[in-house]
């Protein structure tokens, strides 16, 4: 018989009803000679039940463990009250079952499928195969699933192509290291792998196809950290005769959608905020607005004091000096504090300054620090006051380089607020607009802050007078301080295109070498175009709860770029080399 239903389908809509089932075993027990069977498939579990009366079949329910793949057919009946599971679905009903067909055996798990969080992540990854059978892994692919198919229905309705790009493309600067694939029929070149599809979207703008969307694999050889793989998923989407208002209402509604129907949350209008106020405020162009804390600005404060390690930044232009008040954290203990410092240093904070308010009704008296002593009792007071400080509040501060103190302490505002479980609301979506065009490396050299494709908000000339202040076309969706996505608008003009290359010192010959497809097809005719781009796995992470982008994808990469279930990357045989004309320099396995 064939599959009349999944396992964790099955309801009091079926009662009396027989139904044929195929699964894995997830429980087997044997109470007084009436076997009961857990089995599972990806809808869910549902309980059947085998007595002495089903003859062979019977025995063969004997034979069966954990993780045998069955065929079971049966009658769907009520449970007694007293055996009704409320933390099932299936809890209501179980199956009397009348034949069984054992499909395969299976040896021992590496692990128990109810004991996944004792389990570590390296057996977990290693036996994937085996960790994408738990619920939990189910639910979330499944989720997954179900959201790109409501993303792929929203775009179509709205008139966006769904195209292809190539894998195999050039190497072109897009902020991290390509993944190369070596050239068998042209020796000594190199395909690389996408990091992402821009520069073919662009095109395909350039050749007509109005509105363009993808669910693109992308690469990128980088360090990688919890919400980053060498492989992953962007909703890549780009529209011709649109603009910045446009764009972001599209996918604003578009999240919003997926929210009100997978979530069941609904979105008021995203609040927008300059990438200048959000790194003024809250050291990141990522702000999690869940968190009620604020970085304050108190370099005016201490410009004439003495104490050289704030009085230093406070007189450099290129620095900050940065409180950050935390509502009734004088509870946090020494031996927090020193965590905390040492959390910041990560970031290169040299130490982590602090102030304790336990009466502020009684001046200098009633505040606790080792810095009030070089600070001064007037400024100190002078620095609560600009807080509004209250009794019971810790303060911390930052003075360094501009970079490091927005890193350090807006980083320790997520942490803190983490900690102390500070978060207002469950969701907090917003808009980052007004991103510099250019960021200065430390060699004093401008690199694009996002992409050099990206759109200046003023004219050629402005860009060329003064490209350090000029601000581009670009816009990032940020969730719970993650970056959902993010885009621009891009430069559609030739000419303007080539003044970002000029600022950015790429000279006419590397121009054409990297970029020279692109600028001759923005020569004929390049209508304005604009797009956006989501990172699919943080989505889904999020939406899910998951701690990690990992926990969302099938078959992800550990955080050294390995896969541990093949044993990936590994090494090639020697003719395979001689081929790609390739020679490696350990001598073990040297190819010629």
């Amino acid at each position: 018989m064939q599959r009349t239903t999944y396992c964790g389908l099955v309801t009091t809509a079926n009662l009396d009803q027989e139904v044929t089932l195929y699964g894995w075993v997830d429980r087997r027990r044997d109470h007084g000679g009436v076997i009961f069977l857990d089995l599972r498939d990806r809808e869910g579990i549902v309980q059947v039940v085998f007595d002495p009366d089903a003859g062979d079949f019977f025995e063969q329910a004997d034979r069966v463990r954990s993780e045998y793949v069955l065929q079971v057919t049966g009658k769907v009946r009520a449970r007694s009250e007293a055996t009704v599971n409320a933390n099932m679905a299936t809890g209501e009903i179980e199956v009397y079952g009348t034949q069984l067909e054992i499909l395969n055996s299976a040896t021992t798990p590496p692990f128990q499928m109810d004991e996944h969080i004792t389990v570590g992540e390296d057996v977990r990854l290693k036996y994937r195969y085996m960790d994408l059978r738990r619920t939990e892994m189910q639910n979330s692919l499944r989720f997954r699933s179900k959201i790109t198919n409501s993303i792929r229905n929203y775009l179509d309705e709205l008139g966006f192509l769904d195209i292809e790009t190539p894998i195999m493309t050039r190497a072109t600067p897009e902020g991290a290291r390509d993944y190369l694939i070596p050239s068998r029929t042209h020796p000594g070149q190199f395909f690389a792998m996408p990091q992402s599809p821009q520069l073919f979207k662009q095109l395909l703008m350039v050749a007509g196809f109005d509105r363009y969307y993808q669910i693109a694999k992308c690469f990128r050889d980088e360090d990688l950290r919890a919400d980053r793989q060498p492989e992953f998923t962007q909703i890549d989407i780009e529209a011709s005769f649109i603009d910045e208002e446009e764009i972001m209402s599209v996918t604003e509604t578009m999240i919003s959608n997926i929210f009100a129907e997978h979530k069941g949350v609904t979105f008021d209008k995203f609040p927008r905020m300059t990438y200048a106020d959000a790194m003024h405020r809250f050291g990141s162009d990522k702000p999690d607005l869940r968190i009620p804390l604020e970085l304050v600005e108190i370099k005016d404060l201490l410009k004439d004091i003495e104490f050289k390690v704030f009085a230093g930044p406070a007189n450099d232009p290129a620095c900050r000096v940065t409180a950050l008040k935390v509502p009734g954290g004088s509870e946090i203990s020494r031996k927090k504090i020193d965590d905390y410092t040492k959390f910041v240093s990560i970031y290169g904070a040299k130490g982590l300054a602090w102030i304790k308010v336990n009466a502020i009704e009684t001046g200098i008296e009633g505040l606790q620090s080792p810095i009030i002593k070089f600070l001064g009792d007037e400024v100190t007071m002078n620095i609560m006051q600009r807080l509004g400080a209250e009794n019971g509040d810790i303060v911390f501060f930052g003075a360094d380089k501009s970079n490091v103190v927005s890193e350090a302490l807006g980083a320790l505002r997520c942490k803190i607020g983490e900690d102390l479980n500070l978060y207002t609301c469950d969701w907090a979506p917003m808009w980052v607009v007004d991103f510099p065009m250019f960021e200065t490396t430390d060699s004093g050299a401008l690199t694009p802050l996002h992409h050099p494709f990206t759109a200046p908000s003023c004219d050629a000339q402005a860009l060329k007078d003064n490209p350090s202040e000029a601000l581009s076309q670009a816009y990032d969706m940020v969730l719970n301080g993650v970056e959902l996505g993010g885009g621009s608008i891009r430069t559609h003009d030739q000419k303007m295109q080539e003044m970002v290359f000029d600022v950015l010192g790429i000279g006419e010959a590397e121009q054409q070498e990297k970029f020279g497809f692109l600028l001759d097809a923005l020569q004929y005719g390049a209508p304005p175009h604009g797009g956006l781009a989501f990172g699919l796995d943080r989505l889904i992470m999020l939406m899910v709860g998951a701690d990690s982008i990992r926990d969302v994808i099938a078959f992800p990469k550990t955080q050294s770029a390995a896969c541990l279930m093949t044993d990936a990357p590994g090494t090639v045989e020697a003719a395979q080399l001689r081929d790609l004309n390739i020679k490696l320099r350990n001598k073990e396995n040297q190819a010629s």
